[in-house]
């Protein structure tokens, strides 16, 4: 088994788990009643539908 020589420093290790530690963002989908932006499998905010049907009332309406 491998053995390594040196104790490997805080910021190298630091350094190369970074890589896989960034965030994305979450993903968007555009709604099919009014083209808002929301996020998937969700209602939209803005015109209370999902997937086509009336679900909610929307908050300007309210």
């Amino acid at each position: 088994m491998a053995v390594p020589r040196s104790k490997t420093s805080k910021a190298r290790t630091h350094r190369r788990q970074s890589v896989n530690m960034k965030l994305t963002p979450p993903e968007m989908a555009e709604c099919g009643a009014c083209g808002n932006q929301v996020l998937r499998h969700r209602v939209c905010p803005k015109c209370g539908s999902y997937r086509g049907k009336q679900v909610i009332l929307p908050e300007s309406k309210v």
